[in-house]
């Protein structure tokens, strides 16, 4: 009865996936039904494994994927470590920069905090250890939900001509060069105009960016320049140099292609990391447009990936934090 339970939910939390992602792709509650379509479905295999007439591969599967899940933990941990070294090595001392080796440092320092809560049978350290736990199993599953889709929507093809193509800045080096992360988003957004120009139908390209205290120009204009170094039309580049945010990059690009076209179709372009909440960020401010990527160094994706999770999380912080406080009590009184 259990497994027939668990199929159902998890075949209603797929439809209703679906049904979200058809009528807009950009919601993050997708995310949260995708995660819960593979939690149920797991619970499944899980209930099946446990019927003393469950098939032997299938119990062999299951119990090879919770080692794995253990000894991946652990693995886990100490690539995060290293690569936090790796991000301080290559992108300096900033707190961004830390993030990763933040997070495998907590999963370490996790399962640390377990092992001895049960070596020593101390109930205040078990406790502490079942409170962390089901908070980290919930902001797991958060992770893992927003991990898979976000890998999913940056895979979304732009499916319509365009009439504009929106490139995100990022900063400049020494104040004024293009550096090789904002390079690849020009590239993609080159691609674009290249693949819609052999068409008939060449896009306008945006480079949106403001001028930061440290640098000697408005990305911008770093930007232009550079679509234009390489064979894109001047006419054909449109400059948005005020914004210093996310948010303001698409509301004053936005402003821009309404007074050209009320009825504009668009493309944000900005690196694969960042997708998913630039789409959220887009639908939030009103702006219709598909978000896609440009890749990014493999060594920068997992600090990169952490931050744009806890944003996200922290953006929906009364909820998260509401059921973190909630499940750690229930995980605390379930240790005593």
């Amino acid at each position: 009865m259990p497994t027939l339970v668990f199929v159902v939910l998890a075949g209603l939390s797929f439809f209703l996936f679906l049904a979200r992602v058809r009528r807009d792709p950009r919601r993050f509650g997708n995310a949260v039904l995708l995660g819960l379509t593979f939690l149920l479905l797991t619970l499944t295999l899980l209930a099946q494994a446990a019927k003393g007439d469950a098939p032997a591969p299938l119990v062999a599967a299951v119990t090879l994927a919770l080692l794995l899940l253990a000894l991946g933990v652990l693995a886990l941990s100490f690539f995060l470590i290293a690569n936090g070294v790796q991000m301080v090595r290559k992108e300096g001392r900033r707190p961004a920069n830390l993030l990763s080796c933040l997070a495998g440092m907590a999963v370490l320092g996790w399962v640390t905090l377990t092992l001895i809560a049960y070596d020593t049978d101390s109930v205040p350290l078990r406790r502490t250890a079942g409170a962390v736990l089901m908070a980290a199993c919930y902001v797991s599953y958060v992770f893992l939900s927003f991990l898979a889709y976000a890998f999913l929507y940056g895979r979304l093809r732009v499916r319509h001509v365009v009439d504009f193509v929106v490139v995100l800045g990022s900063g400049l080096v020494g104040g004024h060069r293009v550096p090789p992360l904002l390079a690849g988003r020009l590239e993609r957004a080159r691609a674009v105009y290249e693949a819609q120009a052999a068409r008939g139908r060449p896009p306008v390209l945006i480079t949106s960016g403001g001028q930061g205290c440290d640098e000697d120009l408005p990305e911008a204009d770093a930007m232009a320049a550079y679509l234009i170094a390489r064979g894109v039309p001047a006419d054909h580049v449109v400059r948005e140099d005020r914004s210093r945010t996310t948010e303001e990059n698409l509301r004053f690009s936005e402003a821009l292609m309404r007074e050209r076209d009320p009825d504009y179709r668009c493309v944000v372009v900005t690196n694969n990391f960042h997708v998913f909440r630039a789409a959220l960020t887009a639908r939030r401010t009103g702006v219709d447009a598909q978000v896609i990527g440009a890749p990014t160094a493999s060594y920068f994706w997992p600090s990169a990936t952490i931050r744009e999770f806890a944003a996200i999380f922290l953006h929906y912080r009364k909820v998260n934090i509401g059921l973190c406080a909630l499940l750690a009590v229930l995980g605390a009184l379930l240790s005593s």
